[in-house]
């Protein structure tokens, strides 16, 4: 039993970055799709597929590194929101990674999004994390 389904994919993902893994497995939920789409949009991993061979199905992302450096896209990946301690903004209030540089996921009334369509859409939520 995972009491924090998020920061296990969280750190499923930096554990495969910091072993230069090119893919990694994770098991599925609605929230982690969510996560995993935002990711692939905004050019953090290279691609993703949905499978659905078990009863929870699995989640497999191919990570995207430099061709040159061979270092990883994602410099870091950190859980904000814990079951602990809940992180909420509004919509004037939502944070800026790196001066826009990274982003952060937001869950709002309207869905799983980054910071900036939070911000466009002038709606607030639970800031889940940070990619950067």
């Amino acid at each position: 039993m995972n009491t924090d389904p998020i920061a296990d994919f969280l750190t499923r993902i930096r554990n495969a970055v910091a072993a230069n893994h090119r893919v990694v497995e994770i098991p599925a939920s609605n929230v982690k799709k969510e996560i995993t789409k935002i990711l692939f949009d905004q050019g953090y991993i290279l691609s993703y597929k949905f499978e659905d061979s078990t009863a929870q199905g699995v989640i497999k992302i191919a990570l995207k590194y430099d061709k040159d450096t061979k270092d990883s896209v994602i410099k870091d990946i950190q859980r904000i929101s814990k079951p602990g301690l809940r992180k909420y903004a509004g919509a004037g209030e939502l944070p800026r990674i790196l001066n826009g540089l990274g982003i952060a996921i937001i869950s709002t009334s309207h869905g799983v999004m980054t910071d900036k369509q939070a911000r466009a859409e002038n709606v607030g939520g639970e800031v889940l994390c940070y990619v950067y």
